[in-house]
């Protein structure tokens, strides 16, 4: 492949309707291109996955005859050129003259007539086409996706699905050990960088506007990391106390572990747990670049074993796994990777992990349990096992304004400028258990 954006990015978009995800793929490639073409690559990449299922339905119709399982690249270069013609502000006729283009650098020259007449054919028949779409295609959701939200949160199914179709705001985090919000917000103003408090998480604050972390001040002295305000109310409702000692069972890559060190310096101790060594590498990074102290394990926290003690933590954060549903914007890829089966076997490990690790929880402890899905089955329904099958769990109490209250926690929904759609429950183990 040469050194196109558009080759590039279908690419990378034929690796994740072959089920890859972004997260494991995307840096690689991009690196294999030019420095400045590379801004673009992600753009059409991220933006033309958050639209997929939409462009995917108008590709139904404007082919005569679905594609080739090995031209899933020529497939994606479609779809980037609908997104280019929909999206951005690129003359009509350079989005599809370069689209064309591009196909010739994916070695698919006989593509270069069928890219011409389809995004000719869509440019005619634009208005017609999408009224012909499913209403989950007009959402830009998945059809067993769409159905879900629409059960479980039908009053807010419209926000959802555009909040999934946008890029995400950037919220940062402050490091209250070394900077106060006002300290942050007077730096980022002298920097040309416009920001404002959060109304609702005293921790964060709202860019109006994304900033390359490189340039964005206070970032490489610790006085602030990149956070999303949803992501923000672990720490806080954690409630670490001085002298405690608690466990992050799936630390990586340690946003929550360091913000719970920066509200609670005199703990006793904070260990950061995940089952990839790798993935603790990033831990490390951000813990170091704030300045912080705590320790770092390797664990499969469905089996800790004899690694860690029973009965000796105060508290446990239980981030896991999950469908990323409520992070549908940061992660598009989910659009096209998640299968309906997938969501069983999710919730599954969660209770698999949560059987593991709460044979450490002191009696009288606590476990905030959370994930990045929408999705009572992962959710709720995760806690109702708990209740019934944890030795001595309790549901605890839960509140925060960011999030709507749910039968055992609350939930952070997706919104245009809000945070993202994470969830939050509290287990309380009895003291005589």
């Amino acid at each position: 492949m040469k050194n196109s954006a558009r080759a590039a990015a279908a690419s990378l978009i034929a690796d994740a309707l072959a089920g890859h995800s972004l997260r494991e793929i995307f840096d690689g490639q991009l690196r294999r291109l030019p420095e400045q073409q590379r801004p673009l690559c992600r753009e059409l990449v991220y933006g033309t996955l958050r639209e997929w299922p939409r462009i995917d339905g108008l590709l139904t119709e404007l082919l005569s005859k679905p594609l080739r399982a090995k031209d899933r690249d020529v497939l994606a270069l479609l779809g980037i050129g609908i997104y280019q013609l929909e999206h951005m502000r690129l003359p009509s006729h350079a989005a599809v003259s370069e689209t064309v283009n591009a196909v010739q650098h994916l070695g698919k020259g006989w593509a270069k007539g069928l890219t011409n007449g389809v995004l000719r054919n869509y440019q005619r028949r634009s208005s017609e086409l999408d009224n012909m779409l499913t209403p989950a295609a007009q959402a830009a959701l998945p059809e067993w996706l769409y159905q879900s939200i629409g059960r479980e949160w039908p009053d807010a199914l419209d926000i959802i699905s555009s909040a999934a179709r946008t890029q995400p705001p950037m919220h940062l985090r402050i490091n209250r050990l070394r900077a106060t919000r006002d300290d942050v917000l007077e730096a980022l103003q002298a920097a040309g960088c416009d920001g404002r408090p959060h109304e609702r998480v005293d921790s964060a604050i709202i860019l109006n506007s994304g900033v390359d972390v490189a340039q964005l001040p206070g970032f490489e002295s610790g006085e602030v990391s990149v956070q999303d305000a949803s992501a923000q109310l672990a720490g806080h409702l954690l409630r670490p106390a001085p002298g405690e000692q608690i466990l992050d069972v799936c630390a990586a890559p340690g946003g929550k572990t360091c913000h719970i060190a920066e509200q609670q310096p005199a703990l006793e101790q904070l260990t950061a747990a995940d089952i990839s060594a790798d993935r603790l590498q990033r831990v490390q990074e951000n813990r170091d670049r704030l300045g912080l102290d705590f320790e770092l394990m390797v664990c499969d926290a469905r089996h800790p074993g004899e690694a860690l003690e029973a009965e000796y933590f105060d508290a446990l954060l239980v981030d896991a796994p999950c469908s990323a549903s409520g992070v549908l914007r940061r992660n598009p890829d989910i659009k096209v990777i998640r299968q309906p089966g997938d969501i069983a076997r999710f919730a599954q490990l969660q209770r698999e992990i949560l059987k593991g690790v709460w044979p450490l929880l002191k009696p009288g402890g606590r476990l905030l349990y959370a994930t990045c899905s929408i999705l009572s089955a992962e959710n709720d329904a995760v806690m109702v096992w708990a209740t019934e099958h944890l030795p001595g769990a309790a549901s605890g109490a839960l509140s925060h304004p960011q999030a709507v209250p749910t039968e055992y926690g609350i939930q952070c929904l997706p919104s245009l400028e809000g945070g993202d759609g994470l969830y939050y429950a509290l287990l309380e183990k009895h003291a005589d258990a």
